[in-house]
């Protein structure tokens, strides 16, 4: 379990990103994306996956937070692709709900090769810091695709802002914690196909 890591660097007239993962971390984390409440929400994923992460992204902020946020969830998409490599072994399946103060959220996700993302998150405020709230479902999109995963983030109660963006983070942490497990009974991929996808 020792090798599930990559490292993942992508370049482009928008941004510069370089990206580090250990699947079998501790959740210890150094995110600087010149976004402060992105770095905040990274460093929950990576805390609550117990996944190891570097992440360095300069972007054209300047303009607004889209191309940042969207290039760091495609590099991070393939990073933990790249670390998980053929997949063999994971439980696959990832489910959990965590309440944050007055919010209620539930993430679940499949690890099956098939990428789609069902979001629902009632924001009423356009952005958190400097990051447009509108961001945060386009960043688990790209993510979805990249890791090419089926994945469901419903906000079941909430009225914060904050809390609503920070229990997503949070429940998808924890869920993808569940979902990369290497479990000793999976002899292969844990599909009666004998794959994914």
């Amino acid at each position: 379990m020792s090798g599930r890591n990559a490292v993942i660097e992508r370049k482009s007239k928008e941004t510069s990103i370089k990206i580090s993962c250990q699947l079998d971390g501790i959740g210890e984390s150094n995110i600087d994306t010149g976004i402060g409440f992105f770095d905040h929400m990274l460093t929950h994923l990576s805390k609550y996956s117990f996944i190891d992460m570097n992440v360095k992204a300069t972007g054209d902020t300047f303009i607004d937070s889209h191309h940042t946020v969207e290039d760091v969830a495609i590099v991070l998409g393939d990073a933990i692709t790249k670390a998980f490599s053929d997949k063999k072994g994971i439980v696959r399946y990832g489910s959990t709900t965590i309440p944050m103060d007055e919010t209620l959220v539930l993430v679940s996700l499949d690890l099956s090769g098939r990428p789609y993302l069902s979001f629902n998150a009632p924001f009423s405020c356009d952005r958190l810091g400097t990051m447009e709230t509108e961001m945060i479902e386009e960043f688990f999109r790209a993510l979805t695709v990249r890791m090419k995963m089926n994945c469901h983030i419903e906000v079941l109660h909430g009225k914060n802002n904050h809390h609503i963006a920070e229990g997503i983070f949070k429940a998808f942490g924890k869920a993808l914690d569940e979902a990369k497990t290497i479990d000793s009974r999976i002899t292969d991929v844990l599909s009666t196909k004998g794959m994914f996808d």
